[in-house]
């Protein structure tokens, strides 16, 4: 039973925390490099891999499960699309933690050339 998050802000932070456990599996993360190149079906996932077809189903239901893809009908496929706007959100997390990390390292940066000797 999974509980609704009261507010906004933990609601994204579960959403992040979901998809991140999701990528932190190596076929997972190959399955989405796959379909950054293209909707594909269960079946054309799991070619590549030398796991069962079940296996490579249940990763893509975690996958799915973390909002990263989706999956639609078209007549008898039932094709997997990767969810950009998830990627997206996921990325802006990441670019604020990398640019709050690259205004320390410029500071720094200043402060040493500051206190260098000239001689």
């Amino acid at each position: 039973m999974s509980t609704v998050a009261a507010d906004p802000e933990t609601a994204e932070e579960d959403r992040l925390n979901r998809a991140f456990a999701a990528l932190s599996d190596p076929l997972r993360r190959r399955l989405v490099a796959r379909l950054a190149q293209g909707d594909a079906t269960v079946n054309e996932l799991a070619e590549p891999f030398s796991v069962t077809l079940q296996a490579v189903s249940k990763h893509i239901k975690v996958l799915e499960d973390a909002g990263l893809i989706t999956r639609s009908r078209d007549a008898q496929r039932r094709p997997c699309h990767l969810d950009t706007q998830a990627l997206a959100r996921l990325t802006a997390w990441l670019e604020g933690y990398r640019h709050a990390a690259e205004e320390r390292y410029e500071r720094l940066d200043a402060l040493l050339a500051s206190q260098e000797d000239p001689s």
